[in-house]
């Protein structure tokens, strides 16, 4: 019966690359039994073979190297229950972030399915339940580029990794839109999710509940302008008064394309009937 194995025939055996066999000697975690001082070979025996085995299962269950070196320290029954508990707990809080994702993912898939198919320039009556954001509140020219005070939003808030294609939108004062001053935003927001901002110490804004007037249009913020204008009309046939700022929202921009003839933005007007 064979006693030594080459490195090489060791991988092979277990399926695994002379890389990774060289790197778990350098660590510690897997010595070969006798390494030639002359050419500077590895060779492994029989012995290391449980060994080798151990390592794999508990690599199979994505253990990290640091525990499967804790396990050969303190090799008990005890201790690889105690590390394949912590793994599966761990295990269960990524099948939760992966399934956190997978909804953040279907909502995506409706939101861009829905700006594309909705029908554009006609108006709508909506109720909107609250709406968690966070609201940066400053006038910004209608003009200007909103890249920058996105970030500032962002740093307001510690938004890093939510503000990329979110439910990012700017929001004209109510005595402005009244007045047909339609120059400047009063704010800049992102709507919030539960699964993805429980509650983040600092942001209890919420987008008021109540009746919208919504439509939507082909084009940017900047072509808003005519479509303000259309919705009070709306209110001023249907006897409704405007009792809040707007939310206006792109749906479908830079972010998801470089066409803008693709853009779609919506607008919301809250009302309140009167008698």
């Amino acid at each position: 019966m064979r006693e030594l194995f080459s490195i090489g025939e060791m991988a092979k055996l277990f399926q695994t690359n002379i890389r990774t066999l060289r790197y778990y000697d350098e660590i510690g975690l897997l010595k070969p039994e006798w390494r030639d001082d002359n050419s500077g070979y590895r060779y492994y025996s029989t012995k290391q073979f449980e060994r080798m085995n151990t390592i794999k299962y508990l690599r199979a269950l994505d253990m990290p190297l640091d525990r499967v070196a804790h396990f050969f320290d303190r090799k008990e029954t005890d201790t690889l229950k105690s590390l394949l508990r912590e793994q599966q707990r761990e295990i269960q809080n990524r099948i939760q972030e992966f399934h956190r994702i997978g909804k953040k993912i279907q909502r995506r898939l409706h939101q861009i399915d829905d700006a594309l198919n909705a029908p554009l320039y006609e108006i709508h009556e909506i109720h909107l339940p609250p709406r968690k954001a966070a609201i940066l509140r400053q006038s910004i020219p209608i003009e200007d580029d909103l890249e920058y005070p996105i970030r500032q939003l962002e740093r307001a808030n510690d938004l890093e990794g939510l503000m990329f294609l979110g439910d990012v939108g700017v929001s004209m004062d109510q005595q402005q839109i009244l007045l047909g001053d339609y120059k400047n935003f009063s704010a800049i927001f992102v709507l919030l999710e539960d699964e993805e901002f429980p509650e983040a110490a600092g942001i209890h804004s919420f987008i008021r509940e109540g009746d919208y007037a919504v439509i939507r249009f082909r084009g940017k913020h900047t072509e808003a302008n005519r479509y303000y204008r259309q919705l009070l009309e709306y209110f001023h046939q249907n006897h409704y008064m405007l009792c809040g700022d707007s939310v206006e929202i792109t749906l479908i921009d830079y972010g998801i394309t470089n066409d803008p003839n693709q853009f779609v933005t919506e607008i919301q007007l809250p009302f309140q009937k009167t008698s």
